[in-house]
């Protein structure tokens, strides 16, 4: 049988720093930045959060693996709101 997945507890979350609309790609016709299995490192754009008509690019802040999108684009989030979970490396 295959092992059993890694308890939630081994994943981090990449939360929202600010209330604004969640993108998770540059342009409406441009690829996301981030799909599950995407490897990040601190410096890697995970998103885009406008408020008041500025786009804020949303950098991971850790080494690690993307496994799950909790944010629906172009929709509301609001500050402290997870956005992804990632398992870090």
């Amino acid at each position: 049988p295959p092992p059993p997945p890694p308890p939630p507890s081994d994943e981090e979350l990449i939360k929202s720093p600010m209330i604004g609309t969640f993108y998770r790609a540059p342009a409406p016709d441009a690829s996301p930045y981030v799909e599950v299995g995407s490897e990040v490192t601190p410096e890697t754009v995970v998103c885009i959060i406008e408020a008041m008509k500025v786009m804020n690019e949303i950098k991971a802040e850790t080494h690690g693996v993307i496994t799950e999108v909790l944010a629906e684009n172009g929709k509301p989030v609001e500050f402290g709101q997870p956005l992804f979970k990632i398992r870090p490396r």
